[in-house]
């Protein structure tokens, strides 16, 4: 039985898709097609579906607003699992937001301020999912998630669902034991401060100003190519080994940010891959300085 009519046969109460090309669940807008993609709709989906998964051998890939993510050209085998915009509700009260891990980041931060809820402000303009975000400790201008997640549920990789605290998900710069011991984030709840929510959409308003200012908005990217490394800044260091605006086909180095790596409009993932490569290589040459990708890179090469 092929991944499209296995998951076909649980009953899903999302959309299960064959053949789905992943250019059109990245930010990249690069890669090939999935052999099947399920967009959940519940939690119950995403348990039948990761426990049929296991049981049968079928490769299962978690996605959620690909955001942070490079699929290769020759696609991803197996299952990919979507938590989006179906599974994706934020709810307020007192001093806490949960969500569910489809909802986007923005969401997330506009839910909170609405509620005059502070500490989520630096998440407005993060293009990525809430699931995503716990799963890396996403952050921004100096904030991130280890700083207000109070607690997340998580099926783990056992197969059993659980409440776990941030302290428990060991989380560290871009970095969480999921990363390591696997499991899906189902949703999180945050402990958050009260503040005036005029004061709140302020601090929002400046962050998104900064951003449209210094990123490339208006072009496909997966956000901070690389990781920052120790006692320097990634932009800094492509910038200074002469290579802003170099290009691999219709991939390029931003002009307006060294850190961004985006798709003028027909970029492939090996553009991509072969700029990153690039990268690396000339910035070690010059530097000694080994830079890592804060992108996942998944799926096969294409034929």
């Amino acid at each position: 039985m092929n991944a499209f009519d296995l998951m076909n046969d649980l009953g899903l109460e999302g959309c299960v898709q064959a053949a789905f090309p992943m250019r059109e669940m990245t930010t990249m807008r690069v890669g090939g097609a999935a052999d099947c993609v399920v967009h959940a709709a519940s939690e119950r989906d995403i348990v039948r579906v990761v426990g049929a998964c296991r049981e049968r051998g079928v490769p299962l890939t978690l996605v959620g607003r690909g955001s942070n993510l490079v699929v290769r050209d020759g696609g991803l085998r197996g299952v990919v699992l979507h938590l989006g915009a179906e599974f994706a509700q934020v709810d307020a009260k007192e001093n806490r937001v949960c969500a569910q891990a489809g909802a986007t980041m923005g969401a997330l931060a506009r839910a909170a301020q609405k509620h005059g809820l502070a500490g989520l402000e630096f998440a407005e303009g993060i293009p990525g999912s809430v699931g995503g975000g716990v799963y890396m400790n996403a952050g921004a201008y100096g904030g991130e998630m280890s700083q207000v997640l109070e607690s997340a549920r998580i099926l783990k990789a056992s197969g059993d669902v659980a409440q776990v605290s941030a302290t428990e998900l060991d989380m560290r710069y871009r970095h969480t034991s999921l990363m390591d011991q696997g499991g899906v984030v189902l949703s999180a709840i945050f402990l958050l401060k009260p503040d005036e929510p005029e004061q709140i959409a302020a601090r929002m308003a400046d962050y998104s100003q900064r951003r449209r200012e210094k990123q490339p908005l208006q072009y496909p990217s997966s956000g901070s190519f690389f990781k920052r490394p120790e006692g320097y800044f990634a932009g800094k260091l492509i910038q200074d080994a002469g290579l802003k605006g170099a290009s691999v086909g219709g991939a390029q180095i931003s002009e307006l940010h060294a850190g961004f790596l985006i798709n003028r409009g027909n970029a492939t993932a090996n553009d991509v891959l072969s700029l990153m490569g690039k990268v690396q290589n000339e910035v070690q040459a010059r530097f000694g300085v080994k830079l890592e990708p804060e992108v996942r890179i998944i799926g096969e090469d294409e034929r």
